[in-house]
Formats: C-alpha cells, sequence, structure tokens
C-alpha cells in the first residue's frame, strides 16, 4: 500500500553523521538546488566511533546540513556499532519512513568496511517495502517510497554505477559540509569507505574520486549510485553522454 504525496522528494539513509555528506553530498545539494525538499536521516549517533563524541558530532551534522540546505535532519538512534537489520530496527525506520513519505531514499552500497554500512543496506532496503504495509506494527500511516539507490562512491568492489549524478556545481558545498566534521576528518588519511589515496590528503582523494566518476557521464566531477532496476529513457533521441 502506498500513500500518496511524499513529504519529501529525496531521503539520505546511513548509518552515522557525515556518511551522507561523504557518498551522495554532492548529489544532495544539487537537488536541493533544482527545488527538491531532500532529507538526512543518520541511523546513530556514532557514539562509538575513535573520534569526537555523540553531542559533537550532531553539532558537526547540524552546521554541515545548513551547508547543503536540506530541509530536514533527523537521528534514529539505533545503537552505532551494532546496527542491525531486525525486526524492531525495522519497524522503528519504517515508522520514520512513514513520517518523512520520501520519493526517494538513498543509502549505502550493501558492501563496506564498516559493519554498520553492511547492516544499514539491508536495513533500509526492509523498511521500505515493510512501511508500505497495511498491518505492520509501526508509527504512522502506511507509505512506500518509490525507490531506493545505493551510493557506490569509494567503493572499489561495487559494478559500475547505473546513474552518476553530475555534482560539479556543487563541489566547493560538499567540500565545505565535510569540513564541518573536523572531529572525523582532521589530519586523517582515511574515512568511512575512503581509503588513503598513498600520501595525498583526504580531501584531495576525495575530489580524485568525484573527478573519475564524473568522467564517466563527461563532466568534472560526479558522484556514482546504483538501482536494481534499469533505468528508464522516454525515447532513443533522449538519451545522453558521449559515445566517442
Amino acid at each position: 500500500m502506498t500513500a500518496s504525496s511524499p513529504e519529501l522528494d529525496v531521503l539520505a539513509v546511513f548509518a552515522h553523521p557525515d556518511d551522507a555528506e561523504l557518498l551522495c553530498g554532492g548529489a544532495l545539494a544539487a537537488g536541493v538546488d533544482r527545488g527538491e525538499q531532500v532529507g538526512i536521516l543518520d541511523l546513530t549517533r556514532g557514539e562509538t566511533g575513535s573520534r569526537g563524541t555523540p553531542e559533537l558530532r550532531a553539532r558537526e551534522a547540524a552546521a554541515a546540513a545548513e551547508i547543503l540546505g536540506v530541509a530536514v535532519r533527523r537521528n534514529a538512534g539505533l545503537p552505532d556499532g551494532a546496527l542491525e537489520d531486525s525486526p524492531g530496527a525495522r519497524r522503528h525506520l519504517a515508522g520514520l519512513l512513514r513520517d518523512l513519505r520520501p520519493r526517494v531514499v538513498v543509502t549505502h552500497w550493501r558492501e563496506g568496511r564498516h559493519p554498520d554500512h553492511r547492516a544499514a543496506s539491508a536495513l533500509v532496503t526492509s523498511a521500505c517495502f515493510l512501511a508500505g504495509l497495511r498491518n505492520l506494527d509501526a508509527e504512522g500511516t502506511p507509505f512506500r517510497p518509490l525507490k531506493v539507490v545505493y551510493a557506490t562512491a569509494f567503493r572499489e568492489d561495487a559494478p559500475p554505477p547505473t546513474l552518476v549524478v553530475d555534482v560539479t556545481a556543487v563541489v566547493e558545498r560538499k567540500m565545505a559540509a565535510l569540513a564541518c566534521y573536523a572531529s572525523q576528518f582532521e589530519g586523517n588519511a582515511a574515512a568511512g569507505e575512503v581509503l588513503p589515496g598513498g600520501d595525498r590528503p583526504l580531501f584531495d582523494q576525495i575530489r580524485a574520486h568525484l573527478a573519475v566518476d564524473g568522467s564517466r557521464i563527461r563532466v568534472r566531477a560526479g558522484e556514482p549510485f546504483l538501482t536494481a532496476e534499469t533505468t528508464a529513457a522516454p525515447s532513443l533521441g533522449a538519451l545522453g553522454v558521449a559515445t566517442f
């Protein structure tokens, strides 16, 4: 069962504060600039992380959300380091999805270095389906997002993306949002799924990945995503991205 008129066009649902900025911050900012209602839902407070405190990370997340221009940012309060695709977590997340009512949900690729990232991918997929069931014991009116999209930035094991979003115009907004997380990134050579690039500074490594994924669609900077469904086009004549 799917209720009508979503409240949000896009909701990024990721395990920890800073994951959304790292993996799809440019796409979120680009959506905001197109007039879309965009939100972020952090599943945990990052309380078991080696750097910072939950309170500091919450302040950093709020500052980053303001830079990106998202309409709403919430935290699901699930346990950091122990995230599971469990019945209880599914019901809790389904209730939040029913409240926020996103048309499109973007989350982690199914693989990841952090076990919470892998769990989040499965949990979000499950909760998006279950949120539409009339008899599910969860808060709110049944609602099911139209589409789930998986962010694959920095993943060496993911297949080629089925979608790349041009983020050329918003790269500096993305980087400014990431800079809000000084507790996580300052002096660090790796972050989340971003592996060290030799002696290249972390933010230079991020820019390098943006350039590589942008080249897939012949632009300066892009963020990659995968969908389970084949993407539709209105006609062959409407296809873009040059072959030669």
